[in-house]
């Protein structure tokens, strides 16, 4: 081992170079490589080396038996889980991020300054979805930590509204939650903080064929809890239909009731960097708790999600996270720190990639992305609608699609479709149910996609729903 990891140390130029020319030929392969394989096979029983192979010999090793099964889900016709690409500059971010290899901690002080490079990006992300400078923010790996750490502040916010300090006496009683159609991520954070998922109130949502919430049923249900705080968890685009609650309305209450206010804008949140749709989040600033993911829409690697909490709540949070037995690390509530303001004590550069693809496209960049992404959604809603053999279970807000088979006889062959059609390689969508009915979402996030992707998609869409017949 110790020979093994002296040669690669003096070869890592060589090492880095080949790993470079293998990255390159997969990005610039990536539309071809498969969007979904069989993998039904058991795990190989591989002992533990005891010596090792030293670098170059376990890159063949990779190469031979994961390399060629690995999806291209960073891919154009990759349409499953909104899940979003890799800009170049993101990749470059990315890879810089591990080669420094820096834990993001403070923004002031000694020590590194990799905290003023995450503090620089959440402030250039306030600027692209037009939101005020008045939100804290931080990077964690996805929308259900960005969630869990909005609604643990939210959490110790309402405990002080009762008199308590939830952070050092834990939970007691009941919170009250209040919510139209939560993201599964928002209830598995509820569960993870004790909450509990039973506690949500479901309120109606404004008509049948809608997701957003119902405004007067849900001031109705403020009404009967006679004063009482509670925590609203909002949407800023849905799961199946991008559907947005009025956050209008919802500013509207908040000047009446007492109430925590986090939206949940994993995906939709990014329809402010568009003329055409920001109004789609007008009144969200208002808003005590936001979460918004980065590699979805922003197009950078995965583990990347933003969390923004309102200034003013600074004390609460780092109350909620503070590292109190660890006097090494100061005091928590006199020195910013990040390892007193999120979830995580350990962290990479997290920003970096971010921070790179912001500088390097800009606004006019993502607006770009985001309203080509809405066109080519649009698009692919356009051919369903004219079809004989699909059609729409939800019109088209944003960047996603939600549809199903025209045929209400053919409802028991949705799931087959859907094995079909992924199973071709050249696409990727996921099953969904909506409004009573079995259905499939195609979800446009990623830079790469086309006019091309969509008319292939849709071929192949029609290829798969012939041979059902």
């Amino acid at each position: 081992m110790k020979e093994y990891l002296k040669s690669d140390s003096v070869q890592i130029d060589h090492i880095l170079e080949i790993i470079k020319q293998q990255g390159t030929q997969y990005l610039n392969t990536l539309a071809e490589r498969p969007t979904s394989v069989n993998n039904n096979r058991a795990p190989e029983n591989i002992r533990l080396p005891e010596s090792g192979f030293g670098t170059e010999e376990t890159l063949k090793i990779f190469n031979e038996r994961f390399e060629p099964i690995i999806v291209g889900s960073s891919g154009p016709r990759y349409l499953g889980f909104v899940t979003g690409g890799t800009t170049p500059a993101s990749i470059a971010g990315d890879w810089l991020a591990t080669v420094y290899d820096q834990n993001t901690q403070t923004t002031t002080g000694q020590g590194d300054i990799s905290g003023n490079v995450e503090m620089e990006t959440i402030k250039m992300l306030l600027d692209l979805l037009s939101l005020p400078q008045s939100f804290l923010g931080g990077f964690v790996t996805g929308a259900t930590m960005s969630n869990f750490t909005c609604l643990a502040v939210a959490r110790q916010w309402l405990g002080k509204e009762q008199g308590r300090d939830i952070a050092k006496e834990g939970m007691s009683g009941t919170v009250k939650i209040l919510t139209a159609t939560p993201h599964s991520s928002s209830i598995k954070s509820l569960s993870l903080l004790g909450i509990g998922s039973n506690n949500i109130i479901k309120i109606k949502t404004a008509a049948e064929d809608r997701e957003a919430i119902n405004i007067q049923d849900l001031e109705d249900h403020i009404i009967k809890l006679n004063g009482e705080p509670f925590i609203l968890i909002s949407s800023g685009g849905t799961v199946n239909t991008v559907d947005f609650d009025n956050f209008t309305e919802i500013r509207k209450l908040k000047g009446k009731y007492k109430f925590w206010w986090h939206i949940d804008a994993a995906f939709g949140g990014f329809a402010a960097c568009s003329n055409a749709y920001k109004h789609l989040v007008d009144g969200w600033e208002y808003a005590d708790s936001i979460t918004v993911d980065c590699h979805k829409w922003l197009n950078v690697p995965y583990e990347s999600a933003v969390f923004f909490v309102k200034e003013q709540y600074k004390i609460l949070q780092m109350e909620t996270f503070q590292n109190s037995n660890a006097p090494y690390l100061g005091d928590p509530l006199e020195n910013f720190n990040y390892l007193n303001f999120l979830p995580e004590n350990s962290r990479r550069l997290k920003a970096l990639p971010a921070w790179f693809s912001i500088m390097a496209y800009g606004r006019e960049g993502y607006q770009d992305i985001v309203e080509s992404n809405i066109t080519l959604s649009k698009q692919l809603a356009q051919l369903i609608e004219d079809s004989k053999d699909f059609k729409l279970l939800a019109p088209v807000r944003l960047n996603t699609v939600c549809f199903t088979l025209k045929e209400e006889a053919k409802q028991d062959q949705v799931n087959r479709f859907l094995e079909a059609l992924n199973d071709t390689g050249k696409v990727f969508m996921t099953p969904t149910f909506y409004n009573k009915h079995k259905g499939i979402r195609a979800a446009f996030v990623n830079w790469q996609t086309t006019e091309k992707d969509v008319e292939l998609i849709f071929n192949v869409m029609k290829n798969i729903i012939a041979t059902l017949e």
